[in-house]
């Protein structure tokens, strides 16, 4: 498609939200999809949202010697952060220490859980405002190891919401299906479930990240398929669009996860609406890197 059709798509199309583009693309063979997007970026157009990339540490490092070399690992690590966004979650014991490491390097810090309680007589736990007086700037919400191991409610997940928005947090919101979910044909049920709470509550949407993390893919090596990916994350945005609105479907950046990594980043990253990924294992190697350079370019 040259230049001057690839303007005159872009024009005649430049009433459509991005939700609406891509319901019309959905169904149209890969190649010629391919070929309408690449149109729509060389005219300007298709409205790219800057991509979010997520490392969970969760229980890891062992040492707090390690914490310093992967982050030696990573300071150096030129990006644009007009095109991704970078925020490692360590444990609360490492926290600052990762931060200091950082220093000014453009990665932020977020911390792995929040309370659902403020401050007071909450022993073992962490208010959201303490984590952003330290400087911390995001927030992880509804990870399933909090949900499946801790017993985290759907009323938590709002609760925990609400406290990190009043003390000005990002949150990275995670959302995702068991294999006897999707294999039960529930999986847009469950993320709905998990969603609909907390959509009418976000009061920036520059600060709210969805994560979509396919339960049975995460740490089991195992990976959705650039098709499931694409597919779920478009039917999520769809609802978001029902819920929220078309303005708000465009705008709202919508992860993958579930054991993403340098090796698969390129077929997933192709994929319509797939706008980051949040990390597990593949975070806690120097090769991490390869993920912020790829999603830089």
């Amino acid at each position: 498609m040259g230049t001057g059709a690839s303007a005159g798509v872009a024009s005649g199309l430049s009433a459509c939200s991005d939700a609406e583009l891509q319901a019309c693309l959905k169904d149209i063979p890969r190649e010629q999809r391919d070929k309408v997007v690449e149109a729509l970026k060389a005219a300007g157009g298709g409205g790219k949202r800057t991509a979010v990339l997520g490392a969970n540490w969760k229980s890891n490092p062992k040492t707090s010697a390690e914490v310093k070399d992967l982050a030696a690992a990573f300071v150096n690590q030129k990006f644009d952060r007009s095109k991704v966004e970078v925020v490692i979650f360590p444990t609360g014991v490492h926290l600052m220490a990762l931060k200091q490491q950082l220093g000014d390097s453009g990665i932020e810090v977020g911390v792995q859980n929040i309370s659902k309680t403020g401050m007071g007589a909450f022993t073992g736990e962490i208010p959201a405002a303490m984590a952003a007086d330290l400087g911390v700037t995001w927030a992880l919400i509804g990870h399933s190891e909090r949900r499946a191991l801790y017993g985290e409610t759907i009323d938590d997940t709002v609760a925990k919401l609400k406290n990190a928005q009043e003390a000005g947090l990002k949150v990275m919101f995670a959302c995702g299906e068991s294999l006897e979910e999707r294999e039960g044909g529930k999986t847009d049920e469950v993320n709905k479930a998990q969603l609909e709470p907390v959509l009418g509550l976000v009061s920036d949407w520059s600060k709210f990240v969805i994560a979509y993390e396919p339960v049975w893919a995460i740490g089991t090596g195992k990976v959705a398929t650039p098709e499931q990916a694409e597919e779920t994350i478009a039917n999520i945005r769809a609802f978001v669009k029902e819920k929220c609105g078309g303005d708000v479907a465009d705008k709202v950046r919508i992860q993958y996860g579930g054991s993403s990594s340098p090796d698969n980043i390129e077929g997933l990253a192709s994929r319509n609406g797939i706008d980051g990924f949040l990390v597990g294992g593949a975070s806690l190697k120097p090769t991490f890197t390869g993920m912020i350079e790829y999603l830089t370019r």
